[in-house]
């Protein structure tokens, strides 16, 4: 009888361990899974000028990536977050880096991608959209 009781106890000790690990195992990957979707990027389309690309905000919101980017040339070309492909309402984040490549902009405190969420390359003297991308 005694042994009886032991085996229950080892067996419901066991069987308490496997639980936990497994409730802190979803809990990690609800944890990933958030992480993930507070990620946004959006492929860059053309606009007036060939422009293609990738553009990536990270999950703190402190930069924005652009991978394999591509796009001509231009007079004074700069990276705005703005609210649609026309420019209306934007907040430029500096000059554009270069023409091809991969590159890191800082964002500004507190930006809502939600509301900002067209990244535009903007020549300045033409008031033109080479091309954009939008961040989902």
């Amino acid at each position: 009888m005694r042994t009886l009781y032991l085996l229950l106890i080892l067996l419901l000790s066991f069987q308490s361990c496997s639980t936990s690990n497994d409730e802190s195992m979803v809990q990690e990957e609800d944890m990933q899974m958030e992480e993930m979707s507070e990620t946004v990027e959006g492929s860059f389309m053309s606009g007036a000028h060939p422009t293609i690309g990738k553009a990536t905000a990270n999950n703190d919101k402190m930069k924005l990536s652009f991978t394999n980017f591509k796009t001509d040339a231009g007079p004074s070309l700069e990276v705005y977050l703005a609210t649609d492909a026309s420019a209306s309402n934007y907040i430029t984040l500096g000059a554009l880096q270069g023409i091809e490549g991969d590159y890191e902009y800082i964002l500004p405190n507190n930006i809502d991608l939600e509301v900002y969420n067209h990244v535009i390359i903007w020549c300045v003297p033409f008031s033109v959209n080479f091309g954009y991308a939008v961040l989902e």
